[in-house]
């Protein structure tokens, strides 16, 4: 069997190291109290009868973590609005203080020496709890007698917040020949990672250093939030993580569990462990999206678009954690005229409270549901107006000869061939031939849909100033590379080591990656925004002509020749006459000591943000008497700039457009009008399953970028980006044929089916 990934092996024998792996000698368990009530007070809570339990150590309430002095969690950026306001923020404390305001807020903790009997504690606190009315929605929050969750927030607002030019928007449509407006809502999401959320964290009095052993997709990130929450100052603390099963956002920092079992090791003296039961992750991890977007397009006699505008509404739940107010506002806003030359653009976002699980970033945040959105008013204009809707894009597409082209709202896309990725995109598709196969499918009394989606994004510009990497050569000629960016399934590993094999002319097989080793002192970023390959991946690239630099005077005296005549090409320095070489292999092991190599360095880089595009094709068959309908074609073109390894491309492009199928046909987050979840197990929530995507072909269009050294672009959102959209536009599609109107995503077999009735004529 070929192992295409360095990570392969040890993820399907069985022999990778999540954090649940981890034991330490002399740990005890954690078992969080979560409230069941969405909104109240609490008058008193009675843990004396669970701190009697044998074998019980300690049981936490919000008085021990007052007393700690530890923070909350952090609220995210400041964030200014319509009108010159900041953001009104309300972090989430590790525990209730005098108030719940969601269904699974951490309330207590107990820690025992099993998980069994910190289990079987928790459920002895006995919590007095007295009833204040819910929110369950953002409608609800905004009405004049609305409960009011925070003090500081009026009305339940966090932020009004605007992007682009409101009076150019309002002429254009004054003005406009023809105009569609659309409501399309980007529901609530589990994020579900395969992995739960967990925890070991052990305190060393000796050293006064804290280990904390943790999925996380920003080892840095994590360190300093977690410093943050607890004071401590971060070279005080250590983060371990080796593999990890999922992040998607959901592990960019750390949860209450985290500062909570911080405050326990550190007290105890005792290393304290907490792996999250699946349960607890629908009520007790972030969850996504929760955006309700109504799009206006205005459209010219031409059929040019000359405006658009967005009011959206954003559901934070019930506090401000992390990146949800910056999901809600500038992902929103940065790329909200899509691939379109649109003179005249302007977003409105309005950010509620609700008593519901805080939301943070989730595959994509926010990116992916404005390109759902823009896609979804495009095809909604052209059906409304009786365009060809693949005519329609092409009319209003930007032109390669635009680049860079300024959008109206101040986004400056660097570079783009977005009619060549379309028209590549059509033919993959086999799109001139679909009538035939929709013919073909109505002789068995199925009716076929196909949808267009194109996506424009803006990958991640990181939140550390630069990227370091550093390698260290062995005698034995193998090479181990460093940084901080941990992989939770991108092939980090792999595509490193690809990089800088190629770039020295050495065997990916004696080359190994390894993150976040705190002897190596690097800064960098983590996996968030689709940033890790041409982030770290140009930081190696410098560091392969570093490497080189260094090994040249070595090789021109193992040459006998000047330095000045030495060159390096496939490996092998040799000189002007290149009778006479050397393989670098050859000259690490004759340079070897026992000091530190010569060869070992260190390289940066600073990149910021690039816009990788694409456009996706979908087919969908339904079956009208059940509701059903199946994913039958599917493709997908993308311009990655430059791609340096295909197959860890196609994993990331297959996995994310299985995701946002997820979201356009299988998963929602339901409360009822009490805020209670209803979707509170995989029995209730549908996780995309194998064969949901039944045929799926992929293919690039490379326009390399500019803006870092491998003129690579981010890939780990373009398939949930380009997958929605298309998806869903295949799914209108169907609706249009059976004289139906527009619906919400998830399409679900009832949910068609009721569709349907309730739209007969």
């Amino acid at each position: 069997m070929t192992l295409l990934r360095h990570e392969d092996r040890r993820l399907i024998t069985g022999s990778g190291k999540f954090t649940a792996d981890w034991n330490l000698e002399g740990q005890i368990h954690a078992s969080i109290v979560r409230s069941d009530r969405a909104h109240a007070e609490i008058m008193s809570i009675d843990i004396e009868v669970a701190r009697s339990v044998a074998g019980v150590v300690a049981v936490y309430t919000a008085a021990d973590v007052t007393a700690s002095g530890f923070s909350p969690i952090p609220a995210g950026p400041d964030i200014v609005g319509a009108h010159g306001e900041v953001i009104i923020k309300n972090a989430m404390p590790l525990l209730a203080i005098d108030r719940v305001r969601f269904v699974g807020q951490a309330v207590a903790m107990v820690v025992a020496i099993s998980e069994d009997i910190a289990h079987d504690a928790a459920e002895l606190v006995e919590v007095d709890y007295r009833e204040l009315a819910p929110i369950a929605s953002t409608e609800q929050a905004l009405t004049q007698n609305a409960e009011q969750l925070h003090i500081n927030a009026s009305s339940n607002l966090s932020l009004v917040y605007e992007s682009g030019d409101s009076k150019k928007v309002e002429q254009a449509f004054a003005t406009a020949d023809r105009t569609t407006t659309l409501t399309m809502e980007s529901q609530r999401l589990c994020g579900a990672p395969l992995e739960p959320r967990a925890a070991l964290v052990d305190y060393n009095a000796t050293t006064d250093v804290t280990t904390v052993y943790t999925p996380t997709q920003g080892l840095l990130g994590m360190r300093a939030a977690l410093a943050g929450i607890t004071g401590l100052q971060a070279s005080d603390i250590e983060i371990v993580t080796e593999d990890v099963g999922g992040s998607f956002g959901l592990r960019g920092g750390p949860g209450s569990e985290h500062g909570l079992l911080v405050l326990a090791a550190q007290q105890l003296k005792r290393p304290v462990k907490w792996v999250a039961r699946r349960s607890e992750l629908f009520i007790g991890e972030w969850h996504g999206r929760a955006l309700t977007l109504t799009g206006s397009v205005a459209l010219d006699k031409d059929d040019q678009i000359t405006a658009l505008r967005f009011d959206d509404t954003v559901d934070l739940g019930a506090y401000n954690c992390y990146f949800g107010g910056f999901i809600g506002t500038n992902n929103l806003s940065v790329t909200m005229g899509g691939a379109y030359q649109i003179p005249a653009l302007y977003m409105q976002s309005t950010l509620v409270y609700t008593n519901k699980v805080p939301v943070t970033a989730y595959r994509g945040a926010g990116r992916p549901d404005i390109a759902f959105a823009i896609e979804r008013l495009i095809d909604q204009a052209a059906a409304e107006h009786q365009l060809d809707a693949v005519e329609f894009r092409k009319k209003n597409l930007i032109s390669k000869e635009a680049f860079p082209y300024m959008t109206a709202n101040g986004t400056e896309y660097d570079c783009g061939d977005f009619s060549a990725v379309l028209d590549k995109a059509l033919d993959l598709a086999n799109y001139s031939s679909f009538s035939e196969r929709r013919k073909a499918a109505s002789l068995q009394r199925k009716i076929r849909g196909i949808g267009v989606g194109y996506y424009v994004e803006k990958s991640g510009a990181g939140g550390a100033p630069k990227d370091q990497v550093s390698c260290k050569f062995s005698g034995d000629g193998t090479l181990t590379l460093f940084a901080v960016t941990g992989p939770s399934g991108q092939g980090h590993e792999t595509s490193f080591a690809q990089i800088v094999g190629e770039g020295l002319g050495i065997s990916v097989s004696q080359i190994s990656y390894q993150a976040g080793d705190a002897k190596q002192q690097l800064i960098g970023n983590g996996t968030g925004g689709s940033r890790s390959l041409y982030g770290v991946g140009s930081a190696f690239k410098l560091l392969i002509a570093a490497v080189i630099e260094k090994a040249k005077p070595y090789a021109a005296v193992a040459l006998s020749v000047d330095v000045d005549d030495i060159a390096f090409d496939g490996g092998r320095f040799h000189d002007r006459s290149a009778t006479n070489s050397i393989h670098l292999n050859e000259l690490v092991s004759q340079v070897a000591g026992e000091e530190e190599h010569p060869f070992n360095v260190t390289a940066e880089t600073t990149t910021g943000a690039n816009y990788p595009n694409g456009c996706h094709v979908a087919e969908c068959e339904l079956d009208p008497d059940t509701g059903v309908v199946e994913i039958v074609a599917y493709a997908a073109v993308d311009d990655l700039g430059n791609v340096i390894n295909p197959e860890l491309v196609r994993g990331q492009v297959h996995g994310g457009v299985v995701q946002g199928a997820g979201q356009a046909f299988t998963e929602a987050v339901v409360y009822d009008d009490q805020a209670q979840l209803l979707s509170g197990s995989f029995l209730d929530y549908a996780m995309p399953r194998a064969g949901l995507v039944q045929s799926m072909v992929t293919d690039t269009h490379a326009v390399p970028t500019a803006l870092n050294e491998l003129g690579s672009k981010g890939v780990g959102e373009s398939g949930c980006s380009g997958s929605l959209p298309a998806l869903s536009n295949a799914m209108m599609d169907i609706l249009r044929q059976l004289g139906a109107g527009p619906m919400d995503m998830p399409y679900t077999p009832y949910r068609v089916w009721q569709h349907l009735q309730d739209n007969k004529a």
